[in-house]
């Protein structure tokens, strides 16, 4: 079984490298950088394979290398992971790839999002840290996922999104029976305000699962780049396409592919690994600053379709383009024609309905293979963050029956099913 005690020793700050204790921050006081969770490299590299096999058959296998959730009886959590790794033969033919192709299809989640990840790993250390309510600011997934961790722990919520978001996202946040606050403005709008709610007595008991306690929640993404490897036995594609909002989930897969080469894991490929980002064109700046050749990530105002995706002033902008960048990787973006378009090549090819970020991700990587920036020939993995019943409306009017018959053979002949 894996070690009950937590590999996490210290909040660091990415910018200058100042440490914090563990405790409900997000911002470095020195230079206010962002803070990431720090590890106890001996216990990390206690960890082996047949330690993580033998575990659950969710995120929890891999508690020897998240910062909390170690005794399964101090977690918040729906156990999500161990998401399908799909091989899409089909899709690399179409596409002109002679090297594996494959779909990590993270829809299959409790609440069909990889928010699931994070959420359970940043509730547990909530729970950890005594808070008492739990909370978040959402472009749609991650109100889903706090509003339904919430439930099944008989913790009150109370989630935070913009007005305008799908209809399928507020229902399935609003079922759980939480509070659910729907703000007139950006996303960008509702983390600020969210930002200054929690410097508040009123919530000073209430984990902001992506403010006051981002640290920990950055990290369940990590359990993205754990699986893949493990799922591809114990190996590390040569590329990966990610989808990008903050840009932080793309830093954190690649902070697992490294995290499992120097504990010792597995052997990097001879070539390294290189990472692809995704963004949609409505809201693209972590893509412009690379196409720009500048670190400047200017806000923007987003638009478009893939509204899970649309975070106009990303956090993690920076550390998206230095993984990318180390990587000889690149980012690029997609239109909502070409969104939709993916959706339905993605679905026809693979038997994977993606919502639009996934529709971005899979539009991308068209793109990535006609400009020449992504090698045909190498083994690539994408990655799929949501169910694509979430976003219904963005293919609503482009599919539908492709006959309309009468009860009757005659009927069916005329129509030419009968040959």
């Amino acid at each position: 079984m894996t070690s009950a005690v937590s590999p996490a020793r210290a909040l660091v700050c990415r910018g200058c490298g100042a440490e914090f204790p563990l405790a409900a921050q997000h911002a470095c006081y020195e230079c206010f950088g962002p803070l990431e969770v720090a590890y106890d490299q001996d216990l990390l590299k206690s960890v082996t394979r047949e330690q993580i096999e033998a575990g659950p058959n969710n995120i929890w296998r891999y508690a020897g290398l998240l910062p909390a959730g170690q005794n399964p009886a101090d977690r918040i959590t729906l156990d999500p992971g161990m998401t399908p790794l799909v091989s899409a033969p089909a899709l690399a033919a179409e596409l002109g790839m002679t090297g594996a192709l494959w779909v990590k299809d993270d829809s299959a989640n409790p609440t069909h999002s990889f928010k699931d990840r994070v959420v359970s790993v940043a509730l547990s250390a909530a729970k950890g840290l005594g808070f008492t309510r739990f909370a978040c600011a959402s472009t749609g997934n991650l109100a889903n996922s706090v509003a339904a961790h919430s439930a099944r722990a008989g913790v009150p919520s109370i989630v935070f999104i913009p007005s305008d978001l799908e209809p399928g996202k507020i229902i399935t946040t609003a079922v759980y029976g939480g509070e659910l606050v729907a703000i007139e403005g950006s996303y960008d709008d509702v983390n600020r305000l969210c930002s200054e709610l929690v410097e508040t007595d009123e919530f000073e008991d209430t984990a902001f699962v992506n403010v006051n306690v981002r640290p920990y929640y950055a990290e369940g993404s990590k359990t993205l780049g754990y699986e893949v490897a493990e799922q591809l036995g114990w190996r590390i594609p040569e590329q990966v396409v990610i989808p990008m909002a903050s840009g932080e989930l793309l830093t954190k897969v690649d902070k697992a592919f490294s995290e499992l080469v120097e504990i010792g894991l597995v052997e990097a490929p001879a070539n390294g690994w290189t990472v692809f980002g995704a963004q949609s064109a409505g809201c693209n700046p972590i893509a412009v600053a690379l196409h720009e050749e500048t670190d400047e990530i200017r806000p923007v105002r987003p638009t478009g379709i893939a509204k899970s995706l649309n975070i106009g002033d990303p956090a993690a902008g920076l550390y998206a383009l230095e993984a990318v960048r180390r990587t000889g990787g690149w980012m690029d973006y997609a239109d909502d024609d070409e969104i939709r378009d993916a959706i339905r090549l993605l679905a026809r090819t693979t038997g994977v309905f993606a919502e639009t970020a996934g529709g971005v991700t899979a539009a991308v990587l068209v793109k990535l293979i006609k400009s020449g920036k992504l090698d045909p020939s190498k083994e690539t993995v994408i990655y799929n963050t949501g169910e694509g019943l979430k976003t219904i409306d963005a293919v609503a009017g482009l599919v539908g029956p492709t006959h309309t018959v009468k009860p009757s053979l005659r009927s069916a002949r005329e129509a030419g099913l009968l040959g």
